[in-house]
């Protein structure tokens, strides 16, 4: 799967995704898309903001991929992935419904709380350096005949974050579309959705941090990069990504870059309103608010909450 091409990513494709995922015995949840305005956000944008909240999703918002993923492999399997966190809570949920093992390898600047909580789940963790991570699955599939799901560079995956269809009959005809960017996998599914659905006009940004510009140097180099990244948004902070990038170079107007300040004063904003966020699920909302999309007097436009992967000891160390 991870040689597959931008072209065979179609709308047929991405529906029947949708179905697999909607029919999932892992219980994807419809997330809800509630206006700014029914909110206590403090906003001063002249645009009408609509906000969809994945941060409320089952696991993680990753759960719409994993379903996707594990519907197409056999039961019963012994699986190895590599995640900061949120594909690695959703993927360690679905092999215990499925009766599967596998590992988790993590970078070392996840939070430990995230390691607790996966292997609460039953999946076993390695952490290691951010270089090291393709190193250790590697080894996983070489020594102990371990099968590698990509957390985010693979076609089911991103054929099941193909959440934009949801979005669109929620909110139909959007201008802007706003999507934090990590391996790209859910920027790349929402993107293609939204542009194969045939909402060509519409345009569809992606955030990533300053400290972790995987996607934003891709496109500036016209090829997909590796580098280092270092970032208080630990999510959105991998390596690089092929397929993600050939789809977001497709269908993805730009990609914008925020601070980390710009990321902790969305969270602790997100968090007085009632929404608990983490850094990286608030990279489109930060974006947004510190007036890093052009154009948006007058207009429509959806911000996606990613992520609620976020524990007490995390948020302690967020402005109050």
């Amino acid at each position: 799967m991870g040689e597959a091409s931008a072209d065979v990513v179609t709308l047929d494709l991405l529906r029947a995704a949708r179905e697999t995922v909607r029919t999932s015995p892992l219980g994807v949840v419809r997330t809800p898309t509630i206006s700014c305005s029914q909110t206590a956000l403090p906003l001063s944008v002249s645009c009408e903001v609509h906000i969809k909240l994945e941060n409320l999703q089952r696991t993680s918002f990753k759960i719409r991929g994993v379903a996707n993923q594990f519907a197409r492999r056999p039961r019963g399997g012994h699986f190895v992935t590599m995640s900061a966190g949120n594909y690695g809570k959703s993927f360690a949920y679905a092999l215990k419904h499925y009766g599967s093992k596998g590992k988790v390898v993590m970078p070392e600047t996840a939070p430990e709380s995230r390691s607790v909580l996966i292997e609460s789940f039953g999946a076993e963790v390695e952490r290691v350096p951010t270089s090291g991570l393709m190193t250790a699955v590697q080894r996983c599939v070489r020594e102990e005949n371990m099968t590698f799901l990509h957390s985010y560079d693979d076609l089911d995956l991103i054929a099941g974050h193909a959440l934009g269809m949801e979005l669109l009959e929620e909110v139909p005809g959007p201008d802007v579309v706003v999507v934090c960017c990590g391996g790209g996998g859910l920027l790349a599914g929402v993107a293609a959705a939204i542009k194969l659905s045939g909402c060509h006009n519409t345009r569809i940004y992606g955030v990533e941090p300053e400290g972790a510009c995987t996607m934003f140097t891709s496109f500036r180099e016209n090829k997909p990069v590796w580098m280092e990244a270092k970032s208080v948004a630990s999510g959105l902070a991998p390596p690089s990504a092929r397929l993600p990038y050939e789809l977001c170079r497709r269908f993805v107007e730009r990609i914008v870059l925020v601070s980390d300040e710009e990321l902790k004063d969305a969270v602790s904003s997100l968090y007085k309103a009632g929404l608990v966020v983490e850094p990286s699920g608030s990279a489109a909302f930060a974006a947004v608010v510190n007036g890093k999309i052009p154009d948006l007097d007058g207009k429509k436009v959806v911000c996606i909450l990613s992520g609620g992967n976020i524990g007490k000891d995390e948020l302690a160390n967020f402005p109050g």
